[in-house]
């Protein structure tokens, strides 16, 4: 059989680029026609950690998968709209890169161009993927509930001309397909509100209608329902071949300064007894103000559990980027309160989240509710109380709580806006009871949670729903080459 080519553009990050290099490992082992092409896109200057990542995977798959760097654009526009016009810019770079590829591929023994599998917001490279007369599949890294969301809010917009932004702090309440609950407004991600994201948010939605394929990070497992209601043609077809995880880390504790730290980490979790430590971790966005802080030591202090708290420093106020890792992290916390909580607590910054969960000290996980944090958390059989932040980290908290029982609360409908300059504080009292009940060792959640982790792992071996729906996707592919 002739050796085909796979072009995957993910979205800018590391967040969604990890994941997609994972589904390009699993693709390339399964079917050894297969290499693949990973075009990078780093918009300045917040994405530190993707040279770190690609240095440390790139010596084991080299054979097969490929990363090339696309050049910056430095003119981007930093405004709201930074993220479309940044991907936008980098058409010209994604079509020559392909070109090159295929120049080089034209002999009769290279592999031929198969198709582009895209990231959730590159859907305009669709565009490119037809000028070379190939097939287009997305890449959808959060829950097929939030794909759901996304085309049902795209078409009230389109079919129905309704304004979504009035949904706003109202009682409105939306029945999805596939969604047995309905699904208040206050857990609608943010972009639904803001006119300024709409071409984000509607625009990519409508281009995944023009996709061969949307390949979605989940699992019949888990959204069974949801899954089944793509069933109805109105879509193109989707491929849950979930979850796929990164278990090594991303590449950021790759130096001797980061091993140092995250020894220290680990070494002090084994001095602690099975499932005694909450761990709290909100992500790479997340931080909170020094009022916020002293509510969390509170309610950590008066819930008597062990923890493990990662925090991290909030970028200036009214501006956008990355929380930092703070010079000492324990400078940041209410004054005595660790001398208080000397033996049962440690304050620490950036955290090896994958190494964390799967430590058999780790009890719970008050966690911002990103999609990947939540696989990750299901995977080790770890039970989260939900405190979304960002983005749909709200819908995610709803599904895990309400639809399917498989978190605690903290607080379902907290956001935060990306500039913070508005923050809601949460009580220590709030934050206290998520704590005990994510803690409860008998809960009917944390049962939840054991039997979805090994369902999980089942999906993706031999024989799995997940398993099979990968080689599925592979023949699909195949049988659309000329």
């Amino acid at each position: 059989m002739k050796k085909s080519e796979l072009v995957f553009v993910p979205s800018p990050g590391v967040g969604h680029l990890v994941p997609a290099v994972e589904i390009a490992k699993l693709m390339v082992q399964r079917d050894d026609r297969l290499s693949i092409t990973v075009l990078v896109m780093k918009r300045p200057p917040l994405d530190t950690k993707i040279n770190r990542y690609i240095e440390s995977v790139s010596p084991s798959i080299s054979d097969h998968i490929q990363f090339v760097d696309l050049p910056n654009d430095e003119k981007t526009s930093s405004g709201i709209n930074f993220l479309s016009s940044f991907i936008e810019s980098q058409k010209p770079h994604v079509k020559n890169a392909v070109f090159k590829l295929v120049q080089s591929g034209s002999s009769s023994e290279s592999p031929q161009l198969a198709g582009f599998v895209v990231g959730m917001f590159c859907t305009t490279m669709i565009d490119v993927a037809n000028e070379f007369g190939v097939p287009s599949y997305v890449f959808f890294a959060s829950s097929a509930a939030a794909l759901s969301l996304m085309l049902y809010m795209q078409a009230l917009n389109d079919e129905k001309n309704v304004d979504t932004t009035e949904f706003k702090d109202s009682d409105a309440e939306f029945m999805l397909p596939g969604i047995v609950n309905p699904v208040p407004a206050k857990v609608l991600p943010s972009v639904v509100f803001n006119k300024d994201w709409h071409p984000i948010y509607f625009g990519n939605a409508r281009r995944f209608r023009e996709a061969e394929g949307i390949m979605v990070n989940t699992y019949v497992e888990l959204e069974s329902q949801v899954i089944n209601a793509f069933s109805d043609g109105k879509t193109p077809p989707l491929y849950p071949i979930g979850p796929i995880l990164n278990l090594k880390g991303d590449g950021h504790d790759v130096g001797s300064a980061e091993t140092n730290k995250n020894k220290d980490i680990m070494e002090w979790l084994d001095d602690q007894p099975p499932s005694s430590v909450v761990f709290l971790c909100f992500g790479s966005m997340g931080s909170f103000s020094e009022e916020q802080l002293k509510e969390i030591a509170s309610a950590l202090e008066q819930s008597g559990y062990r923890f493990l708290w990662s925090v991290r420093q909030p970028p200036p106020k009214g501006k956008m980027g990355f929380p930092t890792d703070y010079a000492n992290p324990e400078e940041a916390v209410p004054a005595g309160f660790l001398d208080r909580t000397a033996g049962i607590g440690k304050v620490i910054g950036w955290a090896p989240q994958v190494a964390i969960l799967a430590h058999p000290a780790i009890g719970g996980f008050v966690s911002h509710c990103g999609w990947n944090s939540i696989l990750e958390s299901l995977w080790f059989g770890v039970p989260i109380a939900a405190w979304p932040l960002f983005s749909e980290q709200q819908l995610n908290a709803f599904e895990m709580m309400i639809e399917l029982g498989l978190a605690a609360e903290i607080k379902m409908d907290y956001r935060k806006d990306f500039r913070a300059e508005n923050e809601l504080i949460v009580s220590a009292d709030i934050i206290e009871k998520g704590i005990m009940s994510v803690m409860e060792q008998d809960s009917e959640v944390r049962k939840k949670v054991k039997a979805m982790s090994e369902m999980g792992k089942k999906a993706l071996l031999d024989g799995g729903y997940s398993h099979s729906i990968l080689g599925r996707l592979i023949e699909d592919m195949m049988n659309n080459l000329k």
